[in-house]
């Protein structure tokens, strides 16, 4: 167990024991002060109160974890920190998980410094906490791919014969991630109505969630490597929650023969704070058995799926918010390491700051389904709201909420929240 994990460990910072940020979390993102702050530092969080890592380290207190130069610490990405490499990186969450032990009187004590340090998450704005240089949508939750199956190919052969076999994945865009709180226009398209000769152009009519879970990259490859399974998680920095969302009705019409295009490049919402590997440690599961056997190059042995509990709450104008789903990233049948490994194996290059997304998580029952499509049965059995009101998509001025959280020996490690608005289209 690395030091900075242990479950014994608290902070001078008062933190909620229901909080998903303790002391054990040290998560890294991107901030500025809403009324009169900077431009831009690198931040962590602990409890509700956002720390300001730049600041800290322009005292000194990075001296020593590998740091040569603390302006990485003032840009408006995490880009260049990431980049410096997993040792630098757990010096400095290290070195973090010990000016905040509740028994360290060093910053606990220094009442001036800890008022210009520390601030709470409430008066703070966060910023996309990478710049995103490359984005993969994988398939890797086998219950959504049946339930998709079932739907559009096959009720009773619901999986393409390739799905077993590899990752499926498709490329993004990658102007269109943005970071939570970020409210999205309902796009416009084109689509066929089932009953119509001939296409349609206009809004969305069928606009969805997809609950993911998504791994950011922190180290890179030359052109023309790859990456074994085995060594896959030496570039993986950290985890966010992305919401992508989906226009249904275009992406019917559109994704045969080459997959969705406009129907998901127009809004995906990526949580701020980047949880990073090390920190997830105590939630490590085994995912399902692979049958059949995998190609040797996507054979993977241990424990790289992640005991990670996911909701996703509807909260209509006017309305009280409604618990959509409950589901779990652990029910991933494609980890991180296969991803990864067949993201590289044709030799593409692996930078700092890719997003790898996991498709829709779906759980195996009703109650468990991570997207809107499958939760109403592509709209033929709408959900029920209070007042007689109901859902089949989501409509205009809804809000959409994605939280995710492990809980292990009493601590609670989490995201936080990937939280959009949509508003009408433009």
């Amino acid at each position: 167990m690395l030091e900075s994990n242990a479950p014994h460990l608290s902070s001078w910072i008062e933190v909620d024991e229901q909080n998903d940020f303790p002391i054990q979390n040290i998560p890294f993102g991107v901030f500025r002060k809403i009324h009169n702050g900077f431009a831009h530092h690198a931040a962590t969080r602990i409890g509700d109160t956002v720390i300001d890592i730049y600041c800290i380290a322009s005292k000194g207190y990075f001296d020593d974890c590998g740091i040569t130069n603390i302006e990485v610490f003032n840009q408006p990405s995490l880009n260049e920190f990431i980049g410096l490499g997993l040792t630098v990186v757990r010096n400095i969450r290290k070195r973090i998980s010990e000016l905040f032990r509740s028994n360290n009187p060093i910053l606990r004590d220094n009442y001036i410094f800890r008022n210009e340090i520390l601030t709470q998450v409430s008066d703070v704005e966060m910023i996309l906490p990478i710049e995103v240089r490359d984005f993969t949508d994988f398939n890797s939750s086998m219950e959504h791919a049946v339930n998709i199956g079932r739907m559009y190919r096959d009720p009773v052969n619901p999986l393409p014969p390739n799905w077993r076999h590899m990752p499926e994945g498709c490329p993004g865009r990658t102007s269109t991630i943005v970071v939570s709180g970020t409210k999205i226009h309902r796009p416009k398209g084109q689509y066929k109505p089932g009953d119509a000769a001939f296409p349609i152009f206009g809004d969305t009519r069928r606009l969805d969630f997809e609950l993911e879970v998504a791994f950011i990259t922190g180290k890179e490859t030359e052109l023309g490597t790859s990456i074994p399974v085995g060594k896959a998680e030496e570039f993986i920095f950290g985890f966010v929650l992305l919401n992508l969302l989906t226009a249904r009705d275009f992406q019917t019409w559109e994704q045969i023969p080459l997959g969705p295009f406009t129907s998901k490049s127009f809004g995906s919402i990526m949580s701020p704070w980047i949880v990073t590997l090390d920190a997830l440690e105590a939630f490590r599961v085994v995912g399902p058995r692979q049958e059949p056997k995998v190609l040797p190059y996507l054979q993977s042995s241990g424990a790289h799926n992640f005991d990670i509990n996911l909701e996703v709450i509807l909260e209509p104008k006017f309305i009280e918010p409604q618990l959509l789903c409950k589901t779990n990233y652990r029910f991933i049948y494609w980890n991180i390491c296969q991803q990864l490994a067949h993201q590289s194996n044709n030799g593409c290059r692996i930078r700092v700051g890719d997003v790898y997304a996991s498709g829709t998580i779906s759980g195996q029952h009703p109650d468990s389904f991570g997207s809107m499509l499958e939760l109403t049965m592509r709209g033929s059995k709408p959900i029920q709201l209070p007042g007689g009101l109901s859902r089949k998509y989501i409509l205009d001025y809804d809000k959409i909420i994605m939280k995710g959280y492990g809980r292990r020996n009493g601590i609670q490690i989490g995201f936080g929240e990937s939280m959009t608005q949509i508003l009408p289209s433009l």
